[in-house]
């Protein structure tokens, strides 16, 4: 990677035994890394009176100090074979047919997408996973769910333009992505996979193999690994190159996250930067890094990297802002939280409140796990935690636009497509010597060996069924309810009657 965030993988044999040791020793950095705690150092803030609060309460704001970084780095006894993989410092195309496949949620593009979009969601049994003896009723419930939850959602979109722009910011990301490498001597063409939209995974994938691609670098746009984001596309995928001889015997490499770049890094501060100019007061705002959340379970049961990626990520911009005198105040939640299972704290909304009482006045909200504007961006952050904060006493509002096709990034996502080529095909990790990411560059289905093993253990997001005592009343009436709509919708399909059919929801059962 760029600079000092280079990444310079060792190259290690693709025997059977090594292979074994080599997830031994992705198990052992992820464990390695989950147990770490970032130390930072508090000083006092100009703006107010802030001090350090622990990470259990609602808000967690710091002084741009000096910061002890999360450093991981491999064990010293990592088996090594130089001779038998020995990996060249530049990439050899030759008659190679290169690919980049850029890794997306997807999004509805019109108002009378958003439904089966919804579909497409809910009948993921990652986002609603139901009992064994009702796994046939997932696609029926998905359909049920999408039907009800239509109407809101179609007014979000509304609110934004009438559909996501997802997909075009991330075809013109694809179109500027390709013009670097070919600037770069990398001839190299670039496919959008959608998990739950147009261009689905399924599609791009056609596409890569009506071209002929001989080699693919797979980059999910999320700068931040998580097993619920692109763990997700990564189990997708695996499950297509299973069932496929030419993917099987096509070589492939994963850039799993590449939130450490310095192109990215800069890119972000660059942004951050111009947007405190809009501010009155500018070392008076607080900068409010607001992720996506995620399940707590997923990071503290299964060791999903995510949230230690997440705070070093904010480090790091942090520190690239300091290098620029800029030493504001920052906090650091997570948004977008459903169903009744614990999230990643603190919660955006409540810390937004908690930090309203405290006297803050000046906010820039900063959309740190989103490269692409869309529903949780124009919706949520601009609309709904505006209009809390404001609510809140905070009079000044700013945000920080997501990255699109900002040139620095797009000229350093192309770096980091071009320093992975020599690895497609061969397993390698981490080097000593370089800042890297907390989950090594591999194929998908080491990556998903190493951090995604524990998965299915987990609760998903969505929990239709699960008995027991519960402090929330309202989890207990909304089982209740599904416990209803399961027993109509196995009436629906013994007896082939009521009003599903007759609406036409229910055609699969005809």
């Amino acid at each position: 990677m760029a600079e000092s965030i280079a990444m310079l993988p060792w190259s290690i044999s693709s025997t059977a035994p090594l292979d074994h040791h080599l997830h031994h020793h992705r198990v052992m950095l992820r464990a390695n890394c989950s147990s770490q705690k970032l130390e930072r150092c508090s000083g006092t803030c100009t703006d107010a009176s802030f001090s350090r609060l622990s990470s259990t309460q609602s808000s967690i704001v710091f002084s741009n100090s000096k910061r002890s970084r999360l450093k991981c780095f491999p064990p010293l006894n990592v088996l090594v074979d130089s001779e038998s993989q020995t990996v060249p410092a530049k990439p050899l195309i030759g008659n190679d047919k290169i690919g980049v496949l850029l890794l997306n949620l997807g999004g509805p593009e019109t108002l009378d997408d958003v439904q089966p979009f919804l579909f497409n969601l809910f009948a993921d049994p990652d986002i609603i996973r139901l009992p064994r003896l009702f796994r046939f009723l997932q696609k029926p419930l998905a359909q049920f769910i999408s039907v009800f939850r239509a109407p809101k959602s179609k007014e979000g979109y509304a609110a934004i333009g009438g559909g996501s722009p997802l997909r075009r910011i991330t075809d013109a990301q694809g179109e500027e992505l390709k013009k670097a490498l070919w600037s770069k001597d990398v001839p190299a063409d670039v496919y959008v996979g959608m998990r739950y939209w147009h261009p689905f995974t399924e599609e791009a994938i056609e596409q890569i193999k009506k071209d002929g691609i001989t080699k693919l670098v797979v980059l999910p746009l999320y700068p931040q690994f998580s097993i619920s984001t692109s763990g997700s596309s990564l189990r997708l995928l695996e499950s297509i190159f299973r069932e496929d001889e030419y993917l099987v015997n096509m070589q492939h490499t994963v850039i799993p996250s590449w939130y450490q770049r310095e192109g990215y890094i800069k890119a972000m501060a660059n942004l951050i930067e111009k947007e405190l100019k809009g501010f009155e007061s500018p070392q008076k705002c607080v900068i409010f890094f607001s992720a996506h959340g995620v399940p707590l379970a997923y990071v503290e049961e299964a060791g999903d990297p995510y949230k230690a990626e997440m705070e070093e990520c904010v480090d790091l911009i942090m520190e690239e802002l300091e290098k620029r005198s800029i030493n504001n105040p920052y906090t650091l939640a997570y948004q977008s939280r459903v169903g009744p299972v614990e999230w990643l704290k603190p919660y955006t909304d409540e810390t937004i409140i908690d930090l309203g009482k405290k006297g803050v006045k000046n906010l820039l909200a900063v959309p740190i796990s989103f490269v692409s504007e869309h529903i949780e961006t124009l919706e949520e952050i601009d609309v709904e935690y505006k209009e809390l904060a404001l609510e809140s006493g905070i009079e000044n509002w700013g945000r920080v636009p997501a990255l699109g096709c900002e040139p620095t990034f797009i000229s350093d996502l192309a770096d980091a497509v071009i320093e992975s080529l020599p690895y497609v095909g061969a397993m390698a990790v981490s080097n000593i010597e370089a800042r890297q990411s907390l989950v090594p560059l591999g194929s998908v289905e080491e990556l998903l060996a190493a951090y995604d093993s524990q998965r299915r253990e987990l609760p998903p997001p969505v929990t239709v069924w699960e008995w027991g005592w519960t402090k929330s009343a309202e989890t207990w009436n909304g089982r209740a309810a599904m416990l209803a709509v399961l027993v109509l919708l196995v009436l629906e399909v013994t007896t082939g009657e009521g009003f599903l059919h007759q609406w036409g929801i229910m055609p699969f059962f005809h």
